[in-house]
């Protein structure tokens, strides 16, 4: 038991030293080299959609450390197995540990904008942890056949603890530096901080008095940069210099457009408020926010490439590869907002919301629409590409639907009487007209809606509840401004977005 604890514990440090390697070997070729990034954005990838469900409604904007964990945890286990086979049949450790490399390997070579040379950090850690995991192994047997009690086991014993302590060291040291060195050449975010944005040519109209609510637990008109939600596919966030980025708009188009920073800079800017959803959102969830944007209108930018007749799709591109396909005819709608976008509530776009460039679009979920570090739009067909999550089982163009929720009370909650019951309710593109409250099978009660900017955003409503002692269940439902009812058909995320109505259950004091 003793050796095979011994035997398990050199695995997991032979793990460690050629992730170590691998990491430190990575930072002069880039995040397209890193193995552990890679791993995980292969598993995003190939996770089925019920499972991204699953993970996002339990872990919400936590899922990706969770990941990270997971694939930490896995990879411990697999590494404290390799040590214990190596020990039990010399080789058998290290076909595990060439399989879990070779995993790694796949994993960067198909990688958006790997090269062979990616591959080097995976090889190089490979090769630290074969030697690890194969002199622990043989220095863990030599001492196992000693006679114990004798000169030669001490010694033999001595040579294993010290060889993994030199491996926990080399570790420890290679990740620490390896940190910081990725701390030191990371000026991504001084770059941002100290970048100016010009004035918006066209401002957003201001914000009306009374469109935030005096309500305990409503949520904000607008919605904090550090508290907007944020799903993406990437593990790290891409650190992408201004000065390097350009925009290529290219395919069924008569002109090709390349534009850079700068250019983009200079032009006319348009500044709106506008409210993203994202379509993994649950009833009553808070995958949604509102923010200010500031931008260029796409439609300008395909009037400049003129987009060629039957094209009806514009895939957008992250510098990590994630694609989103839009309906072109949304894009060019004159009545609809959609920004080439470089601010966001007053400052540069935050790294992890696309800094330097990212799409919003009103009316369409952000998976068809809200690329963030934005690199290239092509115009093309929906019969001959597809966006990231179509192929995975989601639908091809995401309209957003109506949806309502309760912020206060809380479910599970007990409040006095009288009490306010309040929330948002959101159809981007269409606006909000009415807002209905029912206590238990009661008739619904018409809310008062605050004010808004515009149809693009969310509106806070409220209602005073003369509540009775005891415990109530209270509904939401929302009218748009077409006179659409919400409906209480109750439907998951997958494949185009969650319905029905917002209910909480609450227990009402007694007078």
């Amino acid at each position: 038991m003793r050796a095979t604890l011994a035997a398990a514990a050199t695995g997991v440090l032979a793990a460690g030293a050629a992730v170590s390697v691998a990491l430190a070997s990575a930072i002069p070729l880039g995040e397209p080299a890193n193995p552990i990034t890679s791993v995980g954005s292969l598993v995003i990838d190939l996770a089925p959609p019920a499972i991204k469900d699953t993970v996002i409604a339990l872990f919400g904007t936590g899922d990706k450390p969770f990941l990270i964990a997971v694939l930490l945890v896995l990879l411990t286990g697999a590494a404290a197995v390799a040590g214990v086979l190596e020990l039990m049949r010399r080789g058998t450790g290290m076909l595990l540990l060439a399989g879990v490399a070779a995993v790694a390997a796949g994993a960067v070579a198909t990688r958006s904008g790997s090269s062979p040379t990616d591959l080097l950090p995976t090889i190089l850690g490979a090769i630290a942890g074969a030697f690890v995991l194969r002199t622990g192994a043989r220095r863990l047997r030599d001492w196992r056949s000693a006679a114990p009690g004798t000169s030669a086991a001490a010694v033999d014993r001595r040579k294993f603890l010290q060889l993994l302590g030199v491996a926990a060291a080399g570790a420890a040291i290679l990740s620490v530096g390896s940190a910081a060195v990725r701390q030191l050449s990371n000026g991504i975010e001084a770059i941002r901080t100290t970048l100016g944005l010009p004035r918006p040519a066209d401002p957003s109209p201001p914000i009306p008095d009374g469109a935030d609510l005096d309500v305990p637990g409503i949520t904000p008109y607008v919605t904090p940069n550090e508290s907007f939600y944020r799903i993406d596919t990437a593990l790290l966030v891409p650190n992408v210099d201004p000065a390097d980025w350009t925009l290529r708009i290219n395919g069924m188009v008569e002109r090709e457009i390349e534009l850079t920073f700068d250019e983009l800079l200079a032009k006319p800017l348009v500044e709106r408020a506008l409210t993203l959803t994202c379509v993994s959102n649950v009833v009553g969830g808070d995958l949604v926010g509102n923010a200010v944007w500031l931008g260029y209108p796409v439609r300008e930018l395909l009037a400049e490439a003129v987009p060629l007749a039957g094209a009806d799709m514009v895939l957008s591109r992250s510098v990590d590869g994630f694609t989103a396909g839009t309906p072109l005819e949304a894009l060019q709608d004159p009545d609809r907002l959609s920004l080439i976008a470089i601010g966001m509530n007053g400052e540069p776009l935050p790294l992890e919301h696309g800094f330097p460039v990212r799409m919003v679009v009103s009316g369409l979920y952000g998976y068809v629409s809200a690329t963030k570090w934005l690199t290239e739009l092509t115009v093309t067909r929906f019969a001959d590409a597809e966006g990231y999550w179509t192929p995975r089982g989601w639908s091809a163009r995401g309209p957003i639907k109506l949806a309502s929720r309760i912020d206060t009370p809380r479910p599970g909650g007990t409040v006095p009487s009288p009490v306010v019951i309040a929330g948002v309710a959101w159809a981007q593109n269409t606006g909000i007209e009415k807002v209905e409250v029912r206590v238990d099978d009661g008739p619904w009660q018409t809310a008062t809606l605050a004010g808004t900017v515009s149809a693009d955003t969310w509106r806070q409503w409220s209602l005073e509840w003369d509540a009775q002692p005891g415990e109530h269940t209270l509904t939401v439902r929302a009218t748009d401004a077409d006179g659409t009812v919400q409906t209480s058909l109750e439907a998951p995320p997958a494949p185009d977005g969650a319905s029905g109505h917002h209910s909480v259950t609450v227990q009402v004091r007694g007078g």
